[in-house]
């Protein structure tokens, strides 16, 4: 009987590694403390995947980012005008600024979290590291 693969989407979700699906890509499994937030061991404990592919591989995550961040806006920025609506008038579109300013630093280590993940998910397909 084959085995059965794990829904690749919910491994992204909980920062699985890609190539198994089951080691963490993180060591610590919280955001805090922040000076912690992206130390990753160098292989899966699992199935032994390389994490960091080549030298300078993550760089390419600010593009992954940068593009979360810009949907994150573009999402805020369709609820804010369906429940609030922009204006000049009564300095809503400030308001919404600064909203916008809060919410994605709150959530700039999750951002940053999974740009490495979906960054690495690209690369590394399942199954690609048996030990």
């Amino acid at each position: 009987m084959k085995e059965k693969i794990p829904n690749r989407l919910v491994s992204k979700l909980i920062m699985k590694c890609p190539s198994c699906h089951k080691g963490n890509m993180f060591t610590n499994n919280s955001i805090f403390p922040l000076n912690d937030l992206l130390k990753m061991p160098e292989r899966c404990p699992v199935c032994n995947q390389k994490y960091e592919i080549e030298v300078g591989f993550w760089y390419g995550t600010g593009y992954v980012s940068y593009a979360i961040s810009v949907g994150t806006i573009f999402i805020l920025a369709i609820l804010y005008a369906l429940t609030v609506g922009f204006s000049y008038k009564n300095n809503s579109i400030y308001f919404f600024i600064g909203v916008m300013i809060a919410v994605l630093a709150m959530l700039q280590p999750w951002i940053m979290r999974y740009s490495r993940v979906l960054y690495l998910y690209v690369f590394v397909k399942y199954g690609q590291s048996k030990k």
